[in-house]
């Protein structure tokens, strides 16, 4: 296989509390600076993945790391893990260029998420 999957966990995004002091520590961890940088979000990318720091679990009250898989269609996704036992979260919603992202949560409660590019 060459190129991207177009499926599969390639974003996790993190809560922080301290959004400067996380970068610096993701910073030297992942040995690059942060892609996306501003008060509300920073964002690295790294060997096809991409690390995200949400200040204080954002706008979606997330207090644990969240992990996104990445498929060619949300809505088909989000069909077929509820009618396995899942529960909508948010739904999709478009977060800019055509993105659009949801959250669910499986049997257990657990967060996951679904991304899907145009």
């Amino acid at each position: 296989m060459t190129g991207t999957p177009t499926e599969g966990i390639r974003t996790v995004l993190h809560p922080v509390s301290d959004l400067a002091k996380a970068k610096e520590v993701y910073a030297a961890l992942l040995g690059v600076q942060p892609q996306a940088d501003s008060e509300y979000y920073v964002g690295f990318d790294v060997a096809g993945q991409h690390i995200g720091l949400v200040p204080n679990g954002g706008p979606q009250g997330m207090t644990s790391p969240v992990a996104y898989w990445h498929v060619p269609d949300i809505e088909a996704k989000l069909a077929e893990v509820t009618a396995a036992g899942a529960s909508v979260k948010d739904a999709a919603k478009d977060v800019g260029g055509g993105r659009l992202v949801a959250t669910f949560t499986d049997v257990d409660g657990n967060v996951l998420g679904l991304v899907q590019d145009r």
